[in-house]
Formats: C-alpha cells, sequence, structure tokens
C-alpha cells in the first residue's frame, strides 16, 4: 500500500513538476508579448508626438512670420494714410487757390470790360462836345480832326496797353491756373493710386487675418492632439507597469506554492523512506537475524513552518540524511538509540 501511494505521489509530482515551468514560460512569453507590444506602440507615439510638435513649430513660425508682416502692412498702411491726409489737405488748399484765381480772373475781365467802357464814353463825349461848338468862322474841322486823331491814338494807346496788361495777366493766372491743374490731376492720380494701395492692403491684411485664425486653430488642434497621444501613452504605460507587477506577483505566488509542493513532497518522501527502514527492521528482526531494536526519530530542523515531525520505530543502521528541493537546503537527520537486550536467567 505504502508503495502503491508512494507511485501515486510521484506521478504526481512528476505531473506538477512538468505542468509548472510550461505554465510560467507560456506566462512569461505573453508578458513579453505584451511588453513588447506596448514598447511598439510606446515608440510609435513617441514618432507621432515629435512630429505634431515639429508641426506645432512649423505653424508657430509661419504664424510669427505673418505677424511680422501684418506689423509691417500696418506700418506701411499707417505711412501711406498719413500720405493720403497730406494730399487731400493739399488738393483742397489747391482748389481753393484755383477757385480764388478764377474769381480774380471774372473780377480782373470786368474790370477790363468796364474801364473799356468808360475811355469809350470819355471819347464819345468829347467828340460830341467838339462838334457842338460849330458855330465860328474858325477853321474848326481841322482843330477837330486833330484833336480827335490824338484822343484816338491816346484811346489806342491806352486800349493796347490795357489790353496788352490784361492779356499777360490773363496768360500768367492761365498758366498758374493749368500747373495748379496739373498739380491737382497730380494728387488725384496719386490719391487714387493711395486708395487702391490702401484696399490692396486693407485685402492682404484681411487674409493675413484668416491665416493666422487656421494656424491658431490648427495649433490648438496639434496641441490636443498631442495630449490626447500622450496620455494614452501614459495610460498604456501605467498599464504595463501594473501588468508586470501582477506577474511579478503572480510568480512570487507560484514559486512559493511550488516551493510548499516541493517541501511536501520531501517530507513525503522521508516519511516513506522511514517506514520502508522500518518494514525493513521489523522484517530482520522476525526472521530472528538477532539484530538489536533501533529506535528511530526524524526531525524537520528547517522546516517551512517551524514544525516537528518525530516518527519512533526500530531499524539497524544508525543515521540517514535528505536534502530538500531546488534552491532550499532541507536536512533531516534520524537519530538512532541503541538499546541493549536483556536476558532472563532462570
Amino acid at each position: 500500500m505504502l508503495e502503491t501511494k508512494w507511485a501515486l505521489l510521484q506521478d504526481q509530482k512528476s505531473a506538477k513538476s512538468s505542468q509548472l515551468p510550461r505554465i510560467f514560460e507560456a506566462q512569461i512569453a505573453g508578458l513579453r508579448q505584451q511588453l513588447e507590444a506596448l514598447q511598439l506602440d510606446g515608440g510609435r507615439l513617441e514618432v507621432e508626438l515629435r512630429s505634431m510638435q515639429d508641426v506645432v513649430e512649423d505653424f508657430k513660425n509661419k504664424y510669427e512670420e505673418e505677424i511680422n508682416r501684418r506689423t509691417a502692412a500696418e506700418n506701411e498702411f499707417v505711412l501711406l494714410k498719413k500720405d493720403v491726409d497730406a494730399a487731400y489737405t493739399n488738393k483742397v488748399e489747391l482748389e481753393a487757390k484755383a477757385d480764388s484765381l478764377q474769381d480774380k480772373i471774372n473780377f480782373l475781365k470786368t474790370l477790363h470790360e468796364t474801364e473799356l467802357a468808360e475811355l469809350q464814353s470819355q471819347i464819345s463825349d468829347t467828340c460830341v462836345v467838339l462838334s457842338m461848338d460849330n458855330s465860328r468862322s474858325l477853321d474848326l474841322d481841322g482843330i477837330i480832326a486833330d484833336v480827335k486823331a490824338q484822343y484816338e491814338e491816346m484811346a489806342n494807346h491806352s486800349q493796347a496797353e490795357a489790353e496788352a496788361w490784361y492779356q499777360t495777366k490773363f496768360e500768367t493766372l492761365q498758366a498758374q491756373a493749368g500747373k495748379h491743374g496739373d498739380d491737382l490731376r497730380n494728387t488725384r492720380n496719386e490719391i487714387a493710386e493711395m486708395n487702391r494701395s490702401i484696399q490692396k492692403l486693407q485685402a492682404e491684411i484681411d487674409t493675413v487675418k484668416n491665416q493666422r485664425a487656421k494656424l491658431e486653430s490648427s495649433i490648438a488642434e496639434a496641441e490636443e492632439q498631442g495630449e490626447l497621444a500622450l496620455k494614452d501613452a501614459r495610460a498604456k504605460l501605467a498599464e504595463v507597469e501594473e501588468a508586470l507587477q501582477k506577474a511579478k506577483q503572480d510568480l512570487a505566488r507560484l514559486l512559493r506554492e511550488y516551493q510548499e509542493l516541493m517541501n511536501v513532497k520531501l517530507g513525503l518522501d522521508i516519511e516513506i523512506a522511514t517506514y520502508r527502514k522500518l518494514l525493513e527492521g521489523e522484517e530482520s528482526r522476525l526472521s530472528g537475524d538477532g539484530m538489536e531494536p533501533v529506535n528511530i526519530s526524524v526531525v524537520n530542523s528547517t522546516g517551512a513552518n517551524g514544525s516537528r515531525l518525530t516518527i519512533g520505530g526500530t531499524m539497524g543502521s544508525n543515521a540517514l540524511s535528505f536534502s530538500g528541493g531546488p534552491g532550499v537546503l532541507r536536512t533531516y537527520s534520524i537519530k538512532t538509540t541503541s538499546t541493549a537486550r536483556r536476558g532472563t536467567h532462570h
């Protein structure tokens, strides 16, 4: 019966000892595969994070460039606006001068016409007066003709001088008006050109504002994606660490269970060996070979729970020694005590 029990224990021991390494190896291989997969995911996420950081940095540089361009455009717009204001002021002044010169020309024309009318009326009055004084018997016709010729000459000379002065003045005013008109046209052209430049700059500013809004949106989206990727990587890393810690705990627990099983097996081996020695000693005693009885005490010197195993019996040897499982030394000693046979005397 003990041999049958021993065979069953050996079968259980071989089955358990053959299954445990495979279980450990399978679990360790699975954990290694998970670790490698998580490491690959972590590397991929790091590459994506660096790529997103590069994209964000590029967007930031473009944003700064657009800000600088916008600032330069605004400064140029301010300068052009100052030039436009100055040109508009000059235009108003030139228009006022042109109106003043036109009024002066009209006034001089009116004055010239008035003076001509007065001279003609004076010449006409003089002729009338002279023609009326014809009652004497003098040679008034010649005198009148001479005086008339003199007055006509004086009138023509005065008229020629006045016309020449007015013509010169009129030409001067026309030249000034033409010059001011040219200045006014140039100013109007400059104002139109500045208005076109202002519209162009305003369109560029609107474009820059739209680009800025798009860049800000892209930067915010990239930062959000980077944060999500980083959080995901951290969560996966925490899961890996937790899985590794759990695997270590499971491995330690399995090692403890395995050691306990080895201790139980070793105790059973010792018990079986002890029973076998007892049986052998009993058989020897019964066969009458004269062997003296022996007391056997089995002590577990380094038990897992500090227990002491004592088995009593008789055998013929003096001592036995056994070793424990792998990594832990278990020493068991069998102490023998010889008892002398006492003879009986009749």
